[in-house]
Formats: structure tokens, sequence, C-alpha cells
């Protein structure tokens, strides 16, 4: 745990601009509106002579050792754990959202609908890719499984502090956006209906990112900064429990993977290698890389708290 560096500092007002980003944010979720079944899925099913996943999210370089047919299962079959760990999170995101507009239900009406919608949004997207995991079921191989639960996961996320949860939250939605931008909307190669998936994903996220922004630094003023260091040693608490997820994941896929695609034994190191570095880089190296998400942190923290925090990630970067 860090040691408190400072003296405690009282809270500080909500900057008068907050209200007008909480009414965009509103007037984006307006604009977004997508319906599942007439905007997103269409009717269509998967196609499976498409990948899920593209490359530079598959990290698809690192399994040169795989043949073309093969190459293609390994991007549906992180294609699936994508989608899967995207309904994982987001049971904990609904939920933190709507004890947050608590703070708001006699305040602030704009912040609170901003916030009320998100959640809306959130339980929309966990059912949306609940139908994408059906589907996958019906279309893939048998013997695919999930290694955790969400409610499991979301009351250990939910047990630390609410600037903890915000900081994950808030880089969760910032890699969402960064992922489909770079990645997934370039590649013609994708699924389309996969594709699509993420796209009417991604159109609603890119407000939520604004409003976790909004609520993360609102809290962050409440702190002093005995309670910083508290909720930074949280933070690195709940990125080892992330990465604790993605490394029973990978070797469940790995194993589920080589037995679907008949890959020899002896390549079994280099997939599960392979997959657990993939893993690590989409759902954690790829957001705390994000020149908004270190902007953000960077001006949360202190110079030891980020030292910190960057020596535990240079260990997930040195694996």
């Amino acid at each position: 745990m860090l040691t408190a560096l400072t003296a405690d500092h009282a809270p500080s007002a909500r900057p008068v601009n907050d209200r007008a980003r909480y009414a965009r944010a509103i007037e984006a979720s307006r604009r977004a509106r997508w319906d599942i079944d007439v905007d997103v899925i269409r009717g269509r099913n998967l196609d499976l002579s498409h990948k899920f996943l593209p490359d530079g999210l598959s990290r698809m370089r690192q399994f040169s050792f795989l043949s073309p047919a093969q190459q293609l299962l390994m991007s549906q079959v992180q294609g699936r754990t994508y989608a899967n760990i995207f309904g994982l999170v987001e049971r904990f995101i609904g939920t933190k959202v709507l004890q947050l507009s608590g703070n708001h239900w006699l305040g602030d009406q704009t912040a609170l609908e901003a916030l009320v919608r998100f959640s809306d949004e959130e339980l929309k997207h966990q059912a949306l890719f609940r139908r994408l995991e059906a589907m996958m079921a019906a279309c893939m191989p048998p013997g695919y499984r999930t290694v955790a639960d969400p409610n499991d996961v979301a009351c250990v996320v939910l047990s630390r502090s609410t600037w903890s949860v915000l900081a994950l939250t808030c880089h969760i939605e910032l890699f969402t956006q960064a992922h489909y931008l770079r990645s997934i909307q370039p590649d013609d190669s994708l699924s389309p209906l996969w594709k699509d998936v993420f796209k009417y994903h991604w159109m609603e996220e890119a407000q939520h990112a604004v409003l976790d922004e909004l609520e993360w630094t609102s809290e962050d003023r409440e702190l002093t900064m005995r309670e910083k260091d508290l909720a930074v040693s949280d933070l690195v608490a709940l990125v080892g429990a992330v990465d604790g997820i993605l490394q029973a994941q990978s070797v469940a896929d790995a194993e589920y993977f080589m037995r679907i695609a008949g890959v020899p034994a002896r390549d079994g190191s280099a997939v599960r290698a392979g997959m657990l570095s993939a893993y690590r880089w989409q759902y954690i190296l790829s957001g705390v890389q994000h020149p908004h998400f270190v902007k953000l942190l960077t001006a949360m923290t202190s110079d030891a708290q980020m030292d910190y925090i960057q020596s535990v990630l240079a260990s997930l970067f040195t694996h």
C-alpha cells in the first residue's frame, strides 16, 4: 500500500461546465439509439468463412506457425471470448452506474438522466452479447467455456473503492472505442454480423466514456491523499483480478482451440502464451496506453502513485 505524501485536502466544487457535458451525452445517446433486432441482427447469422477478431487485436503474428484455416478459427475463438468479456464487465459497470445515479436523484436532473440512459444502454449491451454468444454456440464446435461468472466478478469489483472502479471502467470504455476505430471498422474481412455488433456497441460507448470521466473526476475531487493511496491500491488489485481472469480464460481457450483445430501438443505452449499475450493486450495494455486515459490518470495521481501503477503494469509487458 502507498504511503500518504501530503496533507488531506478539502472537497472541491463540481466545475460549472460539467452540466453541459452531461447534456451533450444525453443528446448523443438520443442520436445513437438502436434496437438489437431491427438495427443489429436484422435476421442474419454469423458467417464462419470470415474472421471475427481482426489480426491487430488477436495478435495473429504470434501464430504464424498455424495454417490459414487454423488462423481463421483462432480469430473466431478469440472473438467469442472478446464478446463474452464485454458482457462480463458490463454487469459491474451497469450496477455501478445505477449506484452513482443516486448522487443525483434530488440534484442535477440532467446528470441523472444521462446516467439512467447509460445504465439502460449497458443492460441492452448485455442482452446483445448474450444473443451473440447463443449464435456462436450454435455454429461453433462444442466444448467452449467461460471461466468467470458475471455476478461473482461484479461482487469482487464493486467491493473496491468507487475511484478505482471508475478508473477501471473509464479504461474499458476508452479502449472499446480505440479497438473499433483502429482495428474492427477498417477490416473488411470480418464476419459482417460480428462487425456490426461492435459498430453499434461503439456508437453508445462513446458517450459512456464521457460520463465515466465526469464521475471519476468528481469522485477524485472528494478524496484525501490517504484515501487516494487506498484507491490506487484498489485499482492495482482490480487490474490483478482482471489478469487472473485472462490467465484462466486463455488456458481454457487454448485447450478448446487445440482440440477443434487439431493442433499438435508440441505447439501447446506457444498457443497458450500467444493467447495470454493477446488477451492482456486487448483488455489491459491497450487501455492503459490510451493517451486520454494516461492524461486523466496522471492528472489524478502523484508521481509515487503513478510509479506504483507502472511497476505493476511493467510485469504484464514482460510476460
